[in-house]
């Protein structure tokens, strides 16, 4: 088993910013596809079931591999993996690009998930190696990156893609390439601290028995569930809902997506800190069962506090995600790779149901009883109240 260089070291800021950025390019990327949905819907005539099925293919292609990758690289780490996930994100853009059909709709939808299947877990690791002791500051910093890619592929889209159309998306894998070469780079630094850990290793005692920690773990995936399912509905129909709801444009309501992920990313920054000062339970109760009252308004209003009560569960909501991650890695020390995989890939494998089952629920009944069913997702943030406290102070 793998395990962690001295926790005590300082916290490596270059490494977390390459990373960081790496993980911007990545999620911008893959967003690209979902910001495409109503350009591809009008192209190919698709269905909102089939809307959601690209989703479901993406993301589950992702979330099945995601543990997998994690447990082996836990065991047998490979420092340039990152680079060789990077290369099928670029080859499911290219594809993308110059698909004719749906089924190709699709293989371009698996290849870019199965980059992001091996990028999460090992670049959760790299974070986790770098933190000098703030895990959930390196976490923020290395997942803020990826937010605010996914905040930017809506805009790209709409500023380029949409105006230029579906084959201007092959000029995207140039950052893609730009993402390799910094991938390649950090691969290096990687091996370095493998050889490294192997001499200075410092190890970790869980503090709960097995059968709390295996509790502990389904109450935060519960979270997770919540967390997702609901972005889920935004990710992939908020755009549909307010071209429906309000009548705008697709630009416009492009826009509104754009704004929605860039309060994710906003929020995900302060997760992890807080969660170092205060512990993670405060903030994970906080963040899930907190924004409640903002979605169970969201159906009802106009469209100006439309706009603010999404900016509001944006934030709120994506502080969860960095502090339910290290709550997880804390209760399994040594298996960084597989939490992560585990945790991200259940991420994305619910965002994926989770679309294919509100596309089909659009259809058959309407874009707005969508949101009105999942406004109360929310509540089951009310499990959190179980998680046990294993808050530790982090020193400075």
């Amino acid at each position: 088993m793998t395990t962690l260089p001295n926790t005590r070291q300082p916290t490596q800021f270059r490494v977390l910013g390459a990373i960081s950025f790496s993980h911007f390019l990545n999620d911008m990327l893959q967003s690209l596809l979902l910001a495409l949905y109503p350009l591809l819907k009008g192209n190919y005539q698709l269905s909102f079931a089939e809307i959601g099925l690209l989703t479901f293919t993406y993301q589950c292609t992702a979330s099945l591999l995601q543990p997998l990758v994690g447990l082996y690289t836990d065991k047998r780490p490979l420092p340039y993996s990152l680079v060789c996930g990077m290369g099928s994100t670029l080859c499911g853009l290219l594809l993308l690009a110059s698909a004719h059909s749906y089924p190709l709709l699709l293989l371009a939808a698996a290849l870019i998930g199965i980059g992001s299947s091996v990028f999460h877990p090992e670049s959760s690791r790299v974070a986790r190696m770098a933190a000098g002791g703030r895990p959930g500051l390196a976490q923020s910093i290395f997942q803020v990156g990826g937010n605010s890619g996914s905040a930017s592929g809506p805009l790209l889209a709409a500023l380029i893609v949409i105006p230029l159309g579906q084959a201007s998306v092959a000029w995207f894998a140039l950052l893609a390439l730009l993402a390799m070469a910094v991938l390649y780079k950090v691969g290096q630094w990687y091996s370095r601290q493998h050889r490294q850990a192997k001499h200075s290793s410092v190890s970790s005692k869980p503090t709960l028995s097995s059968g709390q920690v295996k509790l502990t773990i389904f109450i935060l995936l519960t979270l997770v569930f919540s967390k997702q399912f609901y972005l889920a509905s935004i990710s992939s129909y908020f755009t549909f809902y307010l071209i429906k709801h309000f009548g705008l444009g697709i630009q416009a309501a492009q826009l509104q997506l754009f704004l929605f992920l860039l309060a994710v990313a906003a929020g995900t920054i302060l997760g992890g800190p807080i969660g170092d000062a205060i512990g993670r339970k405060r903030v994970i109760w906080f963040s899930i069962l907190g924004v409640a009252p903002l979605t169970l308004l969201l159906p009802h209003v106009n469209l100006f506090w439309t706009t603010v009560l999404s900016l509001g569960i944006g934030f709120i909501l994506a502080s969860a995600f960095p502090a339910i991650l290290i709550f997880a890695q804390e209760l399994l020390p040594g298996r960084v790779g597989m939490v992560s995989g585990l945790f991200f890939g259940f991420a994305f494998g619910i965002g994926g149901i989770g679309a294919a089952i509100l596309g089909q629920l659009a259809d058959w009944y309407s874009i707005e009883f969508v949101y009105l069913l999942c406004s109360f997702l929310p509540l089951l943030g009310l499990s959190a109240a179980f998680l046990p406290d294993i808050h530790h102070r982090t020193a400075t």
